[in-house]
């Protein structure tokens, strides 16, 4: 059913869904991509995604406004040429009266600017409608588009292909060579007229091997393209020869990226250099090659850049000269040229990309451009007036020397033109549909034409069979191409061969030897063998059934080495030593725990005596001003005890830090435990008699009676009973012990404290949190208590950043690894122990210290103002 498809991509661009009535929902759109486009109407509507611009500038985000669209920038009059074959093979359809009989076929074609941003822009619009509004609900009709084609380029191909997929909207391109695109499972609908990125390598492997080239180097673009097709290359060539080296040309060069990657070849010994690579990566570094006048190699080009005019040049033909590359096979498509000729420019938004083919081609502006534009851009553009003579133009939009690219459009179209007419010549009862129906051409569906586009089988007007196999490619033949020049000195890119993939074993590289230029001064292949010798740190692999190829290198893996010249084999490092980075050494493994020497040990044991020294010092002013109203009022034994237990938690820490012992690893987190349940204990127990202090001043009412010192101190050690209990249970079942641990670094060794039991460990914290969440209630239901020093205030500050530190604890404990774990949990202790000591008893502290006058019995007895 359509009509979700176009509601979801509806949504995707931005959509404002309104109900104006009950029966009559609309979708409206709130803003279009500004596309460049050519459309024709039609009963069915096929589109199209072309690389007509080959630069894009983003916007700038100012967030202040909304962000202008992509722009597109530098015209491609050869991508052109493609999109009008597009157009010319559905007139040439129309006029054919055995084709889809009263169809007329119309399309839509978009500019992807070569960028996935722009081609996923395209595709969505094309399968979402360009109208504004939205209503039609009942699922009749055909969507917007029956089936794309294209996008050209492998990453937007994938891209595209995983949305369209979900709605079996075929895609067929014309350019998308990655072999990853031959998934069935992840691209069903994906289909494509030109071959796989699996043949090419077949047919260049074919050439390496015929000249007997086992020692190679490897240049791949950095999109999906390059590296899917360079990663199967590597694999073949290793069965056979060696790889000298494999490097990456980046989306965006920078000039030290092309100095390294040159620097790569300048240093290598291989003589024979394949690349795979679209035209726009390997221009900067072609620039470069040339630059620094390196010729002494044989280049293998791919099918994405074999026929070049854009490289091929009087300038470059001292480097690249003599290239042999693969191209798809070129094909014939009559009467082409001359719909090519009679474009004329037009006057339609949903056809600029013809004002914008005609502005490139005569270098001129159109008037209505123009007035847009500032002053000095008007004086300085030439004005387009629509009668320029197209017909006395040379340029690639004409060139009909070379049809690949657009007999590759030409052969998709055609596709989906015949599985369009299968469908329609579905014989009424014996459909392929449920109940054995057919389709209806008037309001057919992507799912349907996917179904007959798998079993498509025709012969082109060229000769040419087009039918996909299970995987959606079709039969492979390529033209081997060698980069020459002509008599009158021109450069030329002449054929000197086929590879059939549907050839006879053996009998699938054809040559004719005696037409192939050679750049070096014999006019002779190369020899390009392999011949360096292993270096210490690396080993000999021998490769079974290959006489030209010597061995490869091999780094020795981790905890190897291999300590002399053409080592044959790597030898393991013992069980307490690892090897140097150079692999040609074994070095004992450094120990590795949290020490009291280095910065952050020494730092986390000047934080815990730091605080320690601080509670003992409050600790001895609460003695020496026992007697006084602040200490009394706020119960002073709770306050003595409190304080001793955070004392305690401050030196708890520095059993965390040192060599991990068998002693210090079971008393770690015992003593942590306790320290901290004696703690909220205390605090908990503060609490409570604070709720019944207010509660004992009412009327009638002697609560304090049953919670009396006796009952206070009862209460304290039965929660810290119940923790050694814990602690005690968790000891005797499966008590921390020290470890060695190589799980992180197999470099290093980690000496720490598996905690045995990670249940035990959990209930020692898990135990401590209950208390802390009921102490932190209890004191937050009792802070607006009408007192003057109402403690339950700084009790909940301080619960609340206890609970809050630990919170946080958990993740970053189980997160770092070695001693960054003991780390967390000394700063966890640190920062908690901090928190209630500065939350509780700075307060008192000031009072004590500072304002004398306020630590009397008056001025604490007082009352706060009633709340209104």
């Amino acid at each position: 059913m359509w009509a979700p498809v176009i509601l979801c991509f509806s949504l995707l661009l931005g959509s404002d869904y309104l109900a104006y009535s009950s029966d009559l929902p609309i979708c409206k759109l709130q803003g279009n991509f500004e596309l460049n486009g050519l459309y024709k109407k039609g009963d069915i509507v096929l589109g199209g995604l072309f690389p007509l611009h080959f630069a894009t500038v983003y916007p700038e985000l100012t967030f202040t406004s909304k962000p202008e669209q992509l722009r597109c920038e530098s015209f491609q009059l050869r991508s052109f040429q493609y999109a009008q074959a597009m157009a010319f093979t559905i007139e040439e359809i129309n006029r054919d009266p055995a084709l889809l009989p009263n169809i007329t076929l119309g399309y839509r074609l978009y500019d992807n600017c070569v960028n996935l941003a722009g081609a996923f822009r395209a595709a969505i619009a094309l399968i979402s409608g360009v109208g504004d509004i939205f209503t039609d609900y009942s699922c009749t009709g055909t969507p917007p588009v029956l089936g794309i084609v294209g996008d050209p380029d492998s990453t937007n191909s994938i891209s595209i292909s995983r949305v369209l997929g979900l709605f079996n909207v075929p895609l067929v391109s014309y350019g998308a060579t990655c072999s990853c695109l031959s998934n069935r499972k992840e691209f069903p609908s994906f289909f494509r007229t030109i071959p796989s990125n699996a043949f090419q390598v077949k047919a260049i492997i074919q050439i390496i091997k015929h000249y007997g080239w086992t020692w190679v180097g490897t240049i791949a673009s950095s999109d999906d393209y390059g590296q899917y097709v360079v990663k199967t290359f590597i694999e073949q060539a290793n069965t056979f020869g060696c790889i000298a080296f494999s490097e990456t040309l980046p989306s965006v060069s920078t000039k030290a990226q092309i100095l390294k990657i040159v620097q790569t070849i300048k240093q290598s010994t291989a003589r024979v250099i394949v690349v795979f690579s679209s035209v726009a990566y390997l221009i900067p570094l072609a620039r470069e090659i040339v630059h620094q006048n390196i010729t002494d190699r044989q280049w293998i080009a791919s099918e994405g850049w074999t026929t070049s005019t854009a490289i091929l040049s009087a300038e470059t033909f001292s480097s690249f000269g003599g290239t042999i590359g693969i191209t798809i096979r070129r094909g014939e498509i009559p009467g082409l040229k001359e719909f090519l000729l009679q474009v004329r420019p037009v006057l339609e938004l949903n056809n600029n990309l013809i004002n914008q083919f005609w502005e490139e081609m005569f270098n001129c502006k159109f008037q209505l451009k123009t007035i847009s534009s500032n002053t000095s851009e008007l004086l300085k553009s030439k004005i387009c007036t629509g009668s320029e003579d197209i017909k006395s133009t040379q340029t690639s939009y004409s060139d009909m020397s070379g049809l690949r690219g657009a007999y590759t459009v030409y052969k998709a179209v055609y596709t989906l033109a015949h599985s369009l007419h299968n469908l329609m010549s579905c014989e009424f009862g014996k459909g392929p549909f449920e109940n054995n129906s057919c389709a209806d051409i008037t309001s057919v569906q992507p799912w349907q034409l996917l179904h007959y586009l798998k079993r498509v089988n025709f012969t082109t007007h060229y000769g040419d069979r087009v039918s996909f196999d299970e995987n959606g490619d079709v039969p492979t033949i390529y033209d081997v191409m060698n980069w020459q020049r002509a008599n009158d000195g021109s450069m030329k890119i002449e054929t000197i061969g086929l590879f059939d993939e549907s050839a006879p074993a053996g009998q699938e590289l054809t040559l004719q030897k005696d037409k192939i230029f050679w750049n070096f001064v014999s006019n002779t292949p190369p020899r390009s063998v392999c011949s360096e010798s292993c270096l210490p740190g690396t080993r000999k692999a021998a490769r079974k059934g290959e006489p030209l190829c010597c061995f490869d290198c091999i780094p020795c893996a981790e905890g190897e080495i291999s300590n002399h010249t053409d080592s044959n084999v790597c030898v393991k490092c013992p069980a307490d030593f690892w090897s140097n980075p150079k692999r040609d050494q074994c070095v004992l493994k450094d120990i590795e725990f949290l020490t009291y020497e280095e910065p952050l040990g020494f730092s986390l044991t000047t934080i815990s005596l730091f605080g320690s020294c601080v509670s003992t010092t409050v600790l001895a002013t609460f003695i020496y001003y026992r007697n006084t109203p602040v200490v009394k009022a706020n119960n002073s034994e709770l306050s003595f005890l409190l304080l001793l237990s955070l004392i305690l938690c401050f030196l708890c820490s520095l059993l965390f830090i040192g060599q991990p012992l068998h002693l210090t690893c079971m008393l770690r987190h015992v003593v942590f435990g306790i320290s901290f349940v004696l703690c909220i204990s205390c605090i908990l127990v503060k609490t409570i008699v604070v709720i019944m202090a207010f509660k004992a001043t009412l009327p009638d009412n002697n609560v304090m009676k049953w919670f009396g010192a006796a009952q206070q101190r009862g209460t304290v050690v039965c929660f810290t009973v119940i923790q050694a209990v814990i602690c005690v249970i968790w000891l005797t079942t499966a008590s921390p012990v020290p470890f060695k641990n190589t799980k992180y670094q197999n470099s290093k060794i980690i000496f720490e404290c598996n905690i045995g039991s990670i249940t035990g460990f959990s209930c020692l914290l898990g135990y401590i949190g209950l208390l802390a969440s009921v102490c932190f209630l209890l004191a937050f239901l009792a802070r607006n208590l009408p007192d003057n020093f109402n403690e339950a205030k700084f009790i909940t500050f301080s619960m609340l950043i206890f609970c809050a530190v630990w919170i946080a604890f958990i993740p970053a404990y189980v997160s770092s690894p070695g001693k960054y774990s003991d780390a967390v949990e000394i700063f966890a202790i640190l920062a908690s122990s901090f928190g209630l000591l500065i939350a509780i008893f700075a307060p008192k502290c000031y009072i004590i210290l500072l304002c004398p006058e306020k630590n009397t019995k008056k001025a604490l007895m007082g009352r706060a103002a009633p709340r209104k």
